[in-house]
């Protein structure tokens, strides 16, 4: 692995400080029932999400899921817009009517995260084969969970974004569990890179949630879509923290074990990035982040509630 500078490091830290500390926050005030929606926290995971995103262009997009916190901080999405959309604020990135599950923020490339499991993947596909008719050299990441692997469009998707060659990066968040449901409850096999290299597209597979890692390898696949080399799929390796959705630790109904999250904590990507760097670093980034997410949270709580009127506004309706 090649030695990186300073700077860089720096950014990777401050991208999953904020992350982090941003999600700690809507942990601790969601009991108050500020916040309107559900959460599904990407603790534990935020490595995945900073790594690829460091890795893209500000004209390459991004979709996800309903546990898109990460990526939608990772590739730059407004802050304020994100926690204000959260207490459904009409100041919210989606007018305060999607909540934490459907993140938006189309100028940094978020194009949407969905609370169907797997409904983002054929929609990043269609993207793709937009940006290859127009001969754009931007490049689609479609983030999803292990459980969407199940689902029929995951197959499709891949099936079709080879045959057809198409800009597209797809990134399987492997935290082991759909809810409760272990993977290997659910698949004969572990071999998820194995049955979408079958579809004709390199499968590479990162076990160690090595943030480096991820960035060396999103970015040596990303440059080889964009000479028009065709899909790729990486799965990455990770854990989630918390409960499957909420704030709380959820050990006690009996589907994993605290020694299971435990491991994954001893080699925390954020205390890994903090140690490489100088303590007076540390503070000035923690200082800035800290004030950006009091900030948000001010102008979340003092941003009005959408009129009833709004609910009709940005709907599908016959004429």
């Amino acid at each position: 692995m090649k030695t990186f500078d300073t700077a860089f490091i720096e950014r990777l830290y401050r991208s999953m400080y904020l992350i982090r500390r941003v999600e700690e926050e809507i942990a601790r005030i969601y009991p108050t029932d500020k916040i309107k929606s559900p959460v599904h926290l990407s603790i534990g995971q935020e490595a995945v999400s900073v790594g690829i995103c460091e890795a893209l262009r500000d004209g390459d997009v991004v979709f996800g899921t309903y546990r898109g916190h990460a990526m939608y901080l990772a590739k730059g999405g407004d802050l304020k817009k994100m926690i204000a959309e959260l207490y459904g604020k009409i100041t919210g990135c989606a007018r305060g009517k999607g909540g934490s599950m459907h993140l938006i923020d189309t100028e940094k490339g978020v194009m949407g995260t969905s609370a169907i499991v797997g409904t983002t993947i054929p929609i990043s596909v269609g993207y793709a084969y937009g940006l290859k008719y127009n001969g754009s050299d931007s490049v689609v990441v479609s983030f999803f969970g292990d459980g969407a692997i199940d689902e029929g469009a995951f197959h499709e998707s891949l099936n079709f974004a080879a045959l057809k060659k198409l800009p597209v990066l797809f990134v399987c968040e492997n935290n082991f569990y759909a809810i409760h449901s272990h993977h290997l409850s659910r698949h004969h096999s572990d071999n998820i890179c194995e049955r979408a290299a079958s579809y004709g597209m390199p499968a590479e597979k990162i076990e160690d949630g090595d943030i480096f890692r991820i960035y060396e390898s999103a970015g040596k696949h990303i440059e080889a879509i964009r000479q028009g080399k065709g899909p790729v799929f990486l799965e990455c390796i990770t854990c989630r923290w918390k409960e499957h959705v909420g704030p709380n630790d959820d050990f006690h109904l009996g589907y994993r074990s605290e020694k299971e999250v435990a491991c994954w904590k001893e080699k925390d990507q954020l205390t890994r990035l903090r140690n490489l760097l100088s303590s007076n670093n540390v503070s000035v980034i923690e200082n800035e982040v800290e004030q950006e997410i009091k900030d948000a949270f001010e102008f979340a709580e003092k941003s009005p509630f959408p009129e009833g009127v709004v609910l009709y506004e940005d709907v599908f309706k016959e004429s």
